[in-house]
């Protein structure tokens, strides 16, 4: 569809859909197909929506555009369906019910400008990396020759066999064991573009469930650089971050400065970044005059971590069209060095790091406060997370991050952060003095502020 008329499917009008009436183009092919009428609420209606869309997923994806009639498969009548709520609520439910696992999909309502609560209703079913997808709906025609596991095949749709259901499964797997291994080859690559430095950081990496691909060219990669210019990277402070951006090894990147210290981003053409965030840092004297300890505020590591993962998740979804779900993992370091990474390539005895806490600093006093147990060179967290839910900055980036830094933190003897409340919302007045007013005012922007 977005081939046919150059657009997003989301930015389709009426008259765009309806004009495809007679276009051969436009024949039902293995990501398209039409429905005249809504399916009906029996249960072979019921039967016939779980095997289109789990037909859809378990091969490449594609588009189910409901108000469109068909005739050998080419449009022949833009009928118009109701696009009432109640519809809507009652497919969503008999996907849910009668796919296993469920079917993702999203839908586009297209309403008819003429016939006010009618038009198109499109069924946009991505490739899924959950595949295969059963039906579990209630049989309406007896077989024994079949699993319930179907496939778009050219127009129609085919059942998939013992051998082929075993193979998908396999691929399930294997695709969520390369992930890991994705994840690790992106983290890597950026420890090591890093290694000489000296100081706290925090490493954010993320790899989409569903990989995307990001096209540069010398056109694209303008629009990129302008964007990453244009990125204010910390919540609520209002500033540019990235000093420039350049092309990389199958990636962008970019950094805050062109020295060895600022924020640095390498964001890969298939979704997967990767960021490194340097921390501010407190020293302390413990065991007499000397300085041997040295401690990052609870709430700059959060607040690090807030700004790292929409920036992150925005890139895979927006530039990459990445979708689904995606591996995030943090990392926390008192010295670069210390990243197994990167500690096969650094000489000890030139770096010898202080050893590091996650506490408080009483701003009135200047003096630490005590929540570590114990200090900690190396620390990580992973989570999966929804990609929509963390890029638009909503609760879902909240939840991850509540996630991530809990374990980060656990390394340090901390059980949780106490940043966060039960259902979601932020304490402000725990982050550091340098963050809490530009963190507020972004908080209250986006209703995410705890009252009390």
């Amino acid at each position: 569809m977005e081939d046919l008329f150059g657009a997003r499917l989301a930015d389709l009008s009426y008259h765009d859909i309806k004009g495809l009436v007679g276009n051969p183009e436009a024949a039902e092919a293995e990501d398209l197909d039409y429905k005249r009428d809504h399916y009906e609420s029996s249960d072979k209606g019921k039967e016939e929506l779980a095997k289109d869309v789990a037909a859809l997923a378990n091969h490449r994806g594609g588009v189910l555009i409901l108000g469109m009639a068909e005739a050998k498969g080419v449009p022949s009548l833009a009928c118009g369906v109701d696009l009432d709520d109640h519809r809507l609520r009652r497919m969503r439910q008999v996907i849910a019910t009668n796919t296993a696992p469920p079917v993702p999909y999203e839908t586009i309502l297209v309403p008819n400008p003429d016939a006010a609560g009618t038009g198109f209703l499109l069924l946009a079913v991505p490739r899924s990396p959950q595949a295969p997808h059963a039906v579990t709906a209630t049989p309406t025609k007896a077989s024994r020759d079949v699993l319930r596991y179907p496939r778009r095949g050219g127009s129609q749709t085919e059942w998939l066999t013992e051998t082929v259901v075993a193979t998908a499964y396999r691929d399930r797997y294997t695709a969520a064991a390369a992930r890991d291994e994705r994840l690790a080859d992106v983290e890597s690559d950026i420890v090591m573009a890093v290694v000489e430095r000296t100081t706290p950081h925090l490493i954010v990496t993320l790899v989409p469930e569903v990989p995307g691909e990001m096209i540069v060219n010398a056109t694209t990669f303008e629009r990129y650089r302008v964007e990453l210019l244009g990125t204010e990277l910390y919540l609520g402070q209002g500033h540019r971050t990235f000093g420039y951006a350049t092309v990389g090894a199958r990636r962008l990147i970019a950094q805050e400065s062109r020295g060895d210290h600022g924020a640095r981003a390498e964001l890969h053409r298939d979704g997967s970044a990767a960021i490194v965030l340097p921390l501010h840092t407190h020293k302390s004297k413990i065991r007499g005059d000397d300085v041997d300890l040295q401690f990052v505020e609870l709430g700059e590591v959060v607040y690090k971590l807030l700004c790292a993962l929409p920036f992150l998740a925005g890139h895979a979804r927006d530039r990459a069209a990445g979708s689904g779900t995606a591996t995030v993992r943090a990392v926390l370091v008192n010295d670069i060095g210390s990243h197994p990474d990167a500690s096969i390539q650094t000489a000890a005895e030139y770096r010898d790091p202080l050893p590091m806490t996650v506490d408080r600093l009483h701003s009135g006093v200047g003096r630490r406060l005590e929540v570590s147990t114990q200090p900690c060179d190396y620390a990580y967290s992973e989570a999966t997370v929804l990609l929509d839910d963390v890029a638009d900055r909503g609760r879902g980036l909240l939840q991850a991050a509540a996630v991530l830094a809990d374990e980060l933190l656990h390394a340090y003897g901390v059980p949780e952060t106490g940043l966060f409340t039960a259902d979601g919302q932020l304490r402000t007045v725990g982050f550091t003095d340098r963050d809490r007013g530009a963190l507020t005012v972004w908080a209250k922007e986006h209703g995410l502020i705890d009252a009390t």
